[in-house]
């Protein structure tokens, strides 16, 4: 019975596992769609964009300090001068904030 929980176990995990890469790939492909050509591709807008739309880098504390629920809040409803992302389900848009939050 043990051994039987324990694989039960073991295959659940990877099974999780799985899907959170998954779950990072749409992230990842999302922003890269959506929102690469303002935040810049590692997060670090260019100088022209951070100063004409007042993006800052993600390694900004302010930004750093936003939850994931605070940046999906913004992806969907905008945000100063940043404009709600259209075409995104809920799915894709907690996939991308979850991203963005893990670049560095």
């Amino acid at each position: 019975m043990t051994k039987l929980l324990r694989s039960q176990i073991v295959l659940a995990a990877a099974v999780s596992l799985a899907g959170a890469m998954c779950f990072a790939q749409d992230g990842a492909a999302t922003y890269k769609a959506k929102c690469a050509m303002c935040h810049g591709p590692t997060g670090t807008p260019s100088a022209g964009m951070a100063k004409a739309m007042g993006i800052k880098p993600v390694s900004d504390p302010s930004i750093k300090a936003l939850t994931v629920a605070q940046i999906e809040a913004t992806v969907k409803n905008g945000k100063g001068k940043m404009k709600p992302v259209a075409g995104l389900t809920d799915p894709q848009v907690t996939a991308v904030a979850t991203y963005f939050k893990s670049l560095k």
